[in-house]
């Protein structure tokens, strides 16, 4: 069974420059350390991807999957899901919501929910996700506030 993880971070830019850099996902490598791979292999009409195919090394974990994508119109909510079972994870489903707060910040809560094709000892499992998680937003907030 599945649990939801969640965490928020504050990243000195309005939500629509943080908007940016999240949907831009062939630059992924270049920011995000374990992403290999990220590449667009479905869009909708408006040029937003749709289908994005994944190859994650992060020592330990490695992994090559694809996630479906869908948006809020105004882009305050991108969330995603695991297209088929890989050889790591049997469900994943996750999302970033933006909140815009104060002069030109925005406040990013990401969630996500990961059920692995191994077993995990609950308290690892959580301590795996809370690592991707900081990660992520770290990585994410470095990235934004570095352009």
């Amino acid at each position: 069974m599945a649990d939801t993880s969640t965490q928020s971070i504050l990243i000195q830019a309005p939500p629509a420059v943080v908007a940016a850099v999240i949907c831009d996902f062939p630059r992924y490598p270049e920011w995000a350390d374990a992403v290999k791979v990220a590449e667009v292999v479905e869009e909708y009409e408006d040029g937003y991807a749709a289908r994005v195919h994944f190859v994650i090394d992060a020592g330990p974990l490695a992994d090559d999957y694809e996630l479906d994508y869908a948006y809020a119109e105004d882009l305050s909510r991108v969330e995603w899901h695991l297209v088929a079972p890989s050889k790591v994870q049997k469900a994943l489903t996750g999302s970033y919501d933006l909140v815009a707060e104060g002069e030109g910040a925005t406040r990013v809560t990401y969630s996500l929910e990961v059920e692995l094709t191994v077993g995990m000892l609950g308290m690892f499992k959580r301590k795996a996700e809370k690592m991707i998680m900081d990660t992520a937003l770290k990585e994410l907030k470095r990235r934004v506030e570095s352009n």
